[in-house]
């Protein structure tokens, strides 16, 4: 069994104990970065490591790289490898935000090439809403070798500059439409938009009960986005590069394969003043 998207908890239930699956816990609140942890130490699925967003997924900020820049992929690689991620294992990441932080370990795994990795569909939610079994004992991790190293699927803040006003390029932004579009900005220092961007709010990938839309249902809701530009015309990027590996991951789901990231994200962007912004209610591009 290859997984390479999604996974039921009813599956992972029957894999707990299985020692080719591999678990991490990537519960995190970007206004609360020590919750995710606490929340992990009280409780969490048998056997899950922990890996915190900022610290492990994630590169140190330098003010002009974004909140959230790619991780050192030698030094992530031997993080994952500690914790038992080799490269024939299955891993499964979930989280308590919609699979939002989840979805970034499942995007950096993949632009290391390690194929075999899924999101909990409905994450700590569900798991905890069905009664399946909960742990607060620290896993024992046995090494692992993971042969890999990163590679393409993502773009910088240059080549964005380069395709403003390229209408075969789609720039698809996942943040809530208010901060798309601006307003009530709370975590980076200017709202706004990259110019010509198009907003799909990454909860809309969701079903009310937490769980990813049917494929069907999330490749004609991502159409309406694309129009007739394929997949592989699509960066996706947020506040962060965060949420934007939720609306790839969804579009993976949806047969929609070739989008890329823009890790650096909106974060990143409005750091450099000479950069064009845009805000308020979006205009129809001219075809």
């Amino acid at each position: 069994m290859l997984l390479t998207a999604l996974v039921d908890s009813e599956i992972l239930a029957l894999h707990l104990a299985d020692p080719e699956w591999v678990v991490f816990d990537c519960r995190h609140d970007l206004t609360d970065p020590v919750r995710g942890r606490a929340d992990y130490r009280k409780a969490h699925i048998p056997g899950a490591r922990f890996l915190h967003l900022d610290e492990d997924l994630s590169a140190p900020k330098t003010g002009k790289n974004g909140r959230h820049p790619l991780p050192d992929p030698s030094s992530l690689m031997e993080k994952l490898e500690r914790a038992g991620v080799g490269s024939r294992k299955q891993v499964v990441a979930y989280d308590a935000q919609g699979g939002m932080v989840a979805a970034r370990l499942w995007w950096l795994l993949r632009w290391l090439g390690h194929l075999p990795v899924a999101v909990l569909d409905g994450g700590w939610q569900r798991w905890v809403a069905e009664n399946r079994l909960q742990s607060a004992e620290l896993p024992r991790q046995t090494a692992a070798r993971l042969e890999g190293k990163p590679g393409g699927g993502w773009v910088d803040a240059e080549f964005v500059r380069s395709r403003l006003g390229d209408r075969k390029q789609v720039f698809l932004d996942a943040r809530a439409p208010d901060r798309f579009r601006g307003l009530n900005e709370t975590l980076d220092p200017l709202g706004g938009r990259i110019p010509g961007a198009k907003n799909r709010f990454y909860r809309d990938n969701l079903e009310g009960d937490g769980r990813f839309k049917a494929p069907e249902a999330l490749r004609k809701e991502f159409g309406a986005s694309l129009g007739a530009a394929g997949p592989e015309s699509v960066v996706h990027y947020c506040g962060s590069g965060v949420s934007a590996c939720h609306n790839l991951l969804a579009m993976e789901w949806a047969g929609l394969r070739g989008g890329r990231l823009y890790p650096g994200s909106w974060s990143e962007w409005c750091a450099d003043p000479s950069r064009p912004v845009e805000s308020g209610e979006p205009r129809a591009r001219e075809s």
